[in-house]
């Protein structure tokens, strides 16, 4: 049935199109926003791909890299000492663990280091090394310039503040806790590279680290932590992994995220930068750490790191040999070793030659550097 003119509704005027302030103040249409906002998230999209793309080449410390090589060069390669020189570079610890978790082959996920170098042979760490970009303060150049030594330094200070944390908890995970820790910020690089105001401009008038993520959240629409989860997930590492990058900036977080949150605010804290106490004891006591504690690690941090020995080669050494080996580290002569382990002479020696061919050393002093350098005694 028709509408009479009575039930008919008048005809709407159009509206005129609704205004909003554009980021320098003028009025916009806001019809043109959707078409705006999409462009404007296409553009964040490709420098993001570009930054992760020029990820792929970010270069080693020279210094780095040249240790790695003089440690595996040698004619008794320790594990330990493998592992230990990987872990002083961020940029060599990503390709190792990348080179590594391609070798598997969805066989399980390597976290750790020590388990990429357990995985790999000297000869392929070596190879990799060899051919990695590398980055000298002295002669720097291209699009990162002083960026690898700043961001190193950062890495390193948390991964110190990560460690002296475990060790006060008892955290068992700590070979993995110094991966995320010396990665945690390898979003910032990603930030760096898509944004040419990162971070002066984007971090302007932010002095906690919380401060800065909120200014990044509300400038770029994300936040260095995210990113840096997303960039560790495209190179093919763990979940354990990505997952604690992007979430440690979050004050809820539990587990090795919150480690990474507390140590994060200790750096800077040990660094001379502006940390709220209110979150540094917050996150402490996430991770069972009371105030106490706490003021512990925070007078000891500027200390310098303590060396926790590794216990990652296997011993070729026998219980026996091992017991006496011991004995000549404490000075002590072949008979007074027999008397203890009631051997004959003729039996330390003959353990003697043993522990020399397994250890590829030349005399008793050796045998006991390159026992003790590994850890087993």
């Amino acid at each position: 049935m028709p509408a009479t003119a009575s039930t008919q509704k008048p005809k709407q005027k159009p509206t005129a199109p609704a205004e909003r302030r554009g980021a320098d103040g003028s009025r916009r249409a806001a019809t043109s926003a959707p078409t705006a906002e999409r462009h404007q998230n296409e553009g964040h999209g490709r420098r993001l791909t570009m930054a992760f793309e020029a990820l792929e080449a970010f270069p080693a410390l020279a210094e780095s890299r040249d240790r790695l090589l003089t440690v595996i060069s040698k004619d008794h390669v320790a594990t330990a000492d493998v592992v230990g020189a990987v872990e002083s570079d961020v940029a060599l610890i990503i390709a190792v663990l990348r080179m590594a978790n391609q070798a598997q082959a969805g066989r399980g996920r390597v976290d750790t280091v020590v388990g990429a170098v357990d995985l790999l042979t000297p000869k392929t760490v070596h190879a990799l090394a060899a051919r990695v970009r590398t980055f000298d303060f002295f002669e720097r150049s291209g699009v990162w310039e002083g960026a690898p030594e700043r961001f190193r330094l950062h890495a390193l200070a948390t991964q110190h503040a990560a460690d002296r944390v475990a060790g006060e908890v008892g955290y068992e995970h700590r070979d993995r806790l110094t991966v995320t820790s010396l990665l945690h910020d390898v979003g910032k690089l990603v930030l760096l590279f898509a944004y040419p105001g990162y971070p002066a401009q984007v971090h302007r008038g932010a002095k906690t680290p919380e401060d800065r993520v909120h200014r990044e959240r509300r400038e770029l629409g994300v936040d260095h932590a995210l990113v840096g989860g997303v960039l560790v997930r495209r190179w093919g590492l763990p979940a354990t992994i990505a997952t604690t990058i992007e979430r440690h900036h979050n004050p809820e977080v539990e587990g090795e995220a919150a480690f990474i949150r507390l140590a994060d605010m200790l750096a800077h804290y040990e660094q001379g930068a502006p940390v709220s106490p209110s979150e540094l004891l917050r996150s402490a006591r996430t991770v069972g750490l009371g105030p106490e504690e706490l003021r512990r690690v925070m007078y000891e941090l500027p200390s310098g790191p303590v060396q926790r020995r590794r216990h990652v080669d296997p011993c070729p050494l026998s219980a026996r040999e091992l017991g006496v080996l011991q004995r000549l580290a404490e000075g002590k002569v072949y008979k007074q070793i027999a008397h203890e382990l009631t051997l004959s002479t003729s039996t330390v020696r003959t353990h003697l030659h043993n522990i020399y061919g397994k250890l590829g050393a030349v005399d008793r002093a050796q045998a006991v550097l390159i026992a003790s350098e590994r850890g087993w005694l």
